[in-house]
């Protein structure tokens, strides 16, 4: 029942929803038709409300807010997949592919993977669930052994269910520091925070997500187990569908000029991983664990992925082929920034807050916050873009009602990551590479949706 409604949902959604791109656009519109309508703009007496709100768009601090951020954004997705596709990860991949003898197994074990992957990394743990799925897929059909792929395939989109309350979440990542919460809120929100951000110990390492993630990776591949189909005549096996031939790493053939000697050379490759590391290992000691940020799990990233493929012609390759996925991101963060400087600009983040903060309390405005949080994540399928566009909002109101302000950047984190089962712009990756359509999987994630919906409502309350 509820796998059919979640086909009903998602069949509807692309329907009568365009792409996020001309979401970003009519969403720039609306704002600024709220803000002329109901914003106040402070200490712009000299102005008419159109110039002023105009002013705010266009400077530094508007459109142009989140480069440094957006950019951090694409190296999260280019390096975790750079390393999803190396030749000792693939390795791995291979031999888990050999484990399940069956549907039930195939899926709870994808599923864990898959999430285990998020947690590192949002871009390692949906490329790593695809790739595994796909190989799961393939190995059952040599045994001869018919598995119902679909169900297989949605276990290895569950990454993107768990990845925000990871070591890639956007929200909380960029909140470590007073400087990287600067690149994405208003100044005045910033101040608010004190002389330092949120330190991971309110966030990521928090005894609220500890519990909800924990929960998840235990839960969502039990879950899926129970959703495998036991009659033959329900099973899509890896035969009904097309996915693309595997494309292993493989030796290049020798070269006799200096050039491409250099360009395949391990020791090049390890002169930048090694000092990246490095880096990476002072900064956590210099100022604590609880204060890495973005930049410090990017070097991380760089430098695993470096060692991984051996060589800079092979990682570039790698970075190369992931880096068609950061086209959204680069022309819709721009629209995102400045829908932020001109809710600012207007005083609506504020107004919105006070009313948001009117209707709840302390125990129940992250819930409100989360909710929220998941109905925007439909139409701005980015959390380091949601994060820009909701996270002073939240935290004004987290401000209004007392709510520490880890608590609310985790309500708005699970928010982001539930709906990703029903919102098809990150599987695109994962349905590339299995050959499964989005209708293919999605009454299973709408399941998985659920739940963890449920859990996380749970966490949120207790916590």
């Amino acid at each position: 029942m509820i796998s059919r409604l979640g086909l009903v949902i998602s069949r509807a959604f692309c329907r009568v929803v365009p792409d996020p791109f001309v979401i970003a656009i009519f969403l720039t519109l609306l704002t600024a038709v709220l803000a002329l309508v109901l914003g106040e703009f402070e200490g712009a007496e000299d102005k008419s409300r159109v110039v002023a709100l105009l002013d705010a768009w266009r400077v530094d601090s508007g459109l142009w807010k989140f480069l440094a951020f957006g950019m951090q954004m694409c190296l999260i997705l280019v390096t975790g997949h750079a390393l999803a596709s190396s030749r000792p990860v693939r390795a791995v991949i291979d031999g888990l592919a050999g484990l399940p003898r069956n549907t039930a197994q195939a899926a709870g074990l994808v599923a864990l993977v898959a999430c285990l992957g998020g947690l590192l990394n949002w871009g390692l743990g949906l490329i790593v669930g695809a790739l595994l799925a796909r190989e799961v897929g393939r190995v059952l059909q040599k045994k001869g052994v018919a598995a119902h792929y679909p169900l297989i395939c949605a276990a290895g989109y569950m990454g993107l269910l768990v990845w925000h309350g990871g070591l890639s979440g956007s929200a909380p990542l960029s909140m470590t520091t007073r400087d990287g919460a600067a690149r994405v809120l208003p100044t005045a929100y910033v101040e608010q925070l004190g002389d330092a951000g949120v330190p991971l110990g309110e966030t990521i390492f928090s005894g609220l997500n500890l519990f909800t993630t924990a929960g998840l990776l235990i839960g969502v591949p039990l879950l899926l187990m129970l959703l495998a189909p036991s009659r033959g005549e329900e099973l899509q096996t890896i035969e009904d569908f097309n996915p693309p031939a595997s494309h292993p790493s493989c030796v290049p053939a020798p070269t006799l000029t200096i050039p491409d000697r250099v360009d395949r050379s391990w020791i090049v490759a390890w002169l930048l991983a090694l000092p990246l590391l490095a880096a990476v290992v002072r900064y956590a000691q210099a100022t604590g664990l609880g204060r890495v940020g973005l930049n410090e799990i990017n070097a991380a990233m760089l430098a695993l992925g470096l060692i991984c493929h051996g060589s800079p012609r092979a990682y570039m390759d790698a970075v190369t082929e992931g880096a068609r996925g950061c086209a959204g991101i680069i022309i819709q963060f721009p629209l995102y920034a400045g829908i932020m400087a001109m809710m600012d600009a207007s005083g609506l983040v504020r107004k919105l807050a006070e009313a948001f903060a009117s209707i709840g309390s302390e125990t129940t405005i992250p819930l409100l916050s989360f909710l929220a949080a998941g109905v925007v994540n439909l139409f701005v399928p980015s959390g380091g873009g949601q994060w820009g566009i909701q996270g002073q909002f939240a935290l004004e109101t987290g401000f209004a009602a007392g709510v520490a302000p880890g608590r609310m950047i985790m309500a708005v984190a699970y928010g982001d990551q539930l709906t990703n089962m029903l919102q098809p712009f990150w599987a695109l990756p994962l349905l590339g590479i299995t050959g499964c359509r989005a209708r293919d999987i999605v009454g299973y994630t709408a399941v998985v949706m659920v739940f963890a919906g449920l859990w996380m409502a749970v966490g949120l309350l207790v916590f």
